[in-house]
């Protein structure tokens, strides 16, 4: 585990006080996406192809604050479009670490050479770096050559002058085990915190909708990874039965409620990933009004090859938290790399309806 003891304790304690209020739906991990824009146009991204004034929107410092206040998670995620474009970036961290929550900011680290001295090391801010592999698959998947050896640049610039950094990597079509491994081996060497790694979700705004890995694919991608890290010292930023579910081992349903985003639009429904389900005006809104039962990977098509950890670690610490002995057993002998894997999700569809097959995921007749 990756994650310092101090983080550790206060998330532990977190949600040992949500187990005993009884609270049902409590989130996590808050998702504040302060803009869409970026300086990249990475091909499986859904989050760039809205029209000029949406992309010209910014969540205020005030909004965010509110956004951080009414949600009360004690872990914050900024992801975007690119924060460092933000002008009051370094304000709005500031307002978080004050509120004594975790904050990672999500960076494609192009800027983070040029605004570093806008920041201030802490032990509440960590600086998560995209980097989907070594420097020719990253710059494919970011579409622009040169930006693999600018973000390492910057990673290793951030660690001299004492910042938590973290890599944030997605995984698409085409990935080897092996290659993977050798990307997991290179970032420990660079000296970083831990990896959070799954794979790409199929948004529907993406520009290119084949680079996506679905189904058992993912499972057989991640056990030739785990089979090869059991000789290795990777920290690897999840819980180890996410990581166990990420190998075809789990049989979860997400928890979306766990990671709830606030952006330009409100708080989206039902979660981080899909982003046409409408948006709530308060938190309070969101966990009343959003029907959940219509989503998850054996209910939406839309959710249908979704692993993503923004959906599935909540529930892996659910997990935990109800099992403590399987999730030892597991964290002591890493994921089960062979033999069989739970059943892949099935979707639902009308007796009467036409459609027999869809994308590939399998379906049950009602």
């Amino acid at each position: 585990m990756a994650v310092p003891l101090r983080q550790q304790i206060t998330v532990g304690a977190y949600l040992l006080k949500q187990k005993l209020q009884g609270v049902k739906k409590y989130p996590l991990v808050l998702m504040l996406e302060p803009l869409f824009r970026c300086n990249l146009a990475c091909a499986g991204c859904g989050k760039i192809d809205y029209p000029e004034d949406i992309l010209d929107k910014r969540l205020s410092y005030e909004e965010c604050m509110q956004a951080v206040d009414e949600c009360n998670a004690p872990m914050v995620s900024i992801p975007g479009g690119e924060p460092l474009i933000h002008k009051e970036m370094p304000q709005i961290v500031a307002g978080i670490i004050a509120r004594k929550k975790y904050v990672y900011l999500c960076t494609n680290a192009l800027l983070l050479k040029k605004r570093i001295d806008d920041y201030t090391p802490s032990p509440f801010l960590t600086f998560s770096i995209h980097l989907d592999g070594m420097q020719e698959r990253h710059d494919a998947s970011v579409c622009q050559d040169g930006v693999f050896e600018r973000a390492v640049e910057a990673v290793k610039l951030a660690l001299d002058k004492g910042f938590r950094v973290t890599i944030n990597c997605t995984l698409f079509q085409g990935e080897k085990a092996a290659e993977v491994a050798e990307f997991l081996d290179y970032v420990m060497e660079l000296g970083v915190e831990g990896v959070t790694i799954a794979p790409g979700f199929s948004y529907e705004r993406a520009p290119q909708q084949d680079v996506f890995i679905k189904g058992r694919d993912v499972k057989e991608l991640f056990r030739g990874i785990f089979k090869i890290g059991k000789t290795r010292k990777w920290n690897l930023n999840h819980s180890t039965l996410y990581l166990d579910f990420l190998a075809g081992n789990q049989n979860y349903q997400c928890t979306p409620w766990g990671n709830p985003t606030r952006n330009v639009f409100g708080w989206q429904k039902p979660c981080y990933l899909l982003a046409d389900e409408g948006n709530a005006a308060s938190f309070q809104e969101l966990l009343d009004t959003t029907p959940w039962e219509k989503y998850g990977n054996s209910t939406n098509p839309k959710c249908a090859s979704c692993m993503a950890h923004c959906g599935y670690e909540a529930t892996a610490v659910e997990d935990m938290l109800k099992n403590p002995l399987k999730a030892l057993l597991v964290s002591v002998r890493g994921p089960k790399t062979d033999g069989d894997m739970v059943p892949e999700p099935t979707l639902p569809i009308k007796a009467d309806s036409p459609v027999a097959t869809l994308a590939g995921i399998p379906i049950r007749v009602e």
